[in-house]
């Protein structure tokens, strides 16, 4: 069983079109969205749910306004804002503002603030016609530490270990902090999805350096490569300085666009350049998964 993860150092590039196209060609698969803060994957693959469970990312503190004395010890610690004067004497705590970190419930002398956990968010095992689906929703206001992209990503392999599935495909987040780190390392190929601009070279650059870091092979693929000829050559050389294998450069077309309208991946929307360009694309990749890199 080998783990493809699609991510790009920035947002907008097109990783969800290339994950969602991908899906449609990988046989034996699980897919997995893992970009939790902004889930839309499942615009394209419309899946049915089948289990449910709730997602606890921390504690947050709440004041037992019995026991409180209002002596204001909690409001002078809190670094964050969250404690106020509330009434009666008694203090009162903002749940948004509050990051959990217990100081208060430790200076309390009465023993009247607790940390309990909290519903951050909700993660989905599904049904689609390209396969098992396992994708998450967080609450709103709530931040991702990486922990639920974890669980999605242990269940999606769960999966695939369970039905003897040859792929399991992770729809990463953009960026390079903690829930793209959660979502590549482990992996065994890495497909950097860019596009032929200044910041779309920069940020790639830096996600590829951090797939390197956690010893992740990565592979690029320019979306919108023939928007900017130049650009893309630049980005060409780069990857070749560094063995970076470009597995797909992908055309600018409004087949994608309509695509998207429809609701449908851009290899089910009949024949078209970047379709084509995606299914070759898709051999380069199954090649470096079988082969190791």
């Amino acid at each position: 069983m080998k783990q493809l993860v699609v991510i790009s150092g920035k947002g907008g590039t097109g990783k969800t079109v290339i994950s969602a196209a991908l899906a449609t060609l990988a046989r034996k698969k699980v897919l997995a969205d893992c970009d939790v803060d902004a889930a839309n994957l499942y615009l394209l693959l419309h899946p049915e749910i089948q289990e449910e469970y709730t997602f606890s990312g921390g504690k947050k503190a709440r004041v037992d306004v019995d026991k409180c004395t209002g002596c204001g010890n909690c409001l002078e610690v809190c670094r964050f804002s969250a404690i106020s004067g509330g009434e009666n004497g008694k203090i009162a705590i903002d749940p948004i503002s509050c990051e959990g970190c217990g100081v208060c419930s430790l200076i309390c002398p009465v023993e009247a603030i607790l940390m309990e956990n909290t519903v951050s968010g909700k993660w989905f095992v599904s049904s689609t016609k390209y396969g098992p689906f396992v994708h998450a929703r967080l609450g709103i206001g709530e931040e991702n530490s990486g922990k639920l992209v974890t669980a999605v990503r242990k269940k999606a392999k769960e999966i695939a270990e369970r039905n003897a599935l040859d792929f399991v495909i992770v729809d990463g987040p953009p960026g390079i902090g903690c829930p793209v780190i959660a979502s590549l390392s482990g992996t065994d190929l890495a497909l950097v999805v860019t596009e032929p601009t200044l910041s779309g070279i920069h940020d790639m650059e830096r996600v590829i350096r951090v797939a390197a870091h956690f010893r992740t092979q990565a592979a690029c693929c320019i979306n919108k490569f023939d928007l900017n000829l130049r650009m893309t050559g630049t980005i060409e050389e780069w990857c070749r300085a560094n063995s970076v294998p470009v597995v797909g450069k992908i055309p600018f077309e409004e087949a994608v666009v309509q695509s998207m309208v429809q609701g449908i991946p851009v290899t089910e929307f009949g024949v078209n350049g970047a379709s084509q360009e995606i299914k070759n694309m898709w051999l380069r990749l199954n090649s470096l998964l079988c082969s190791g890199g």
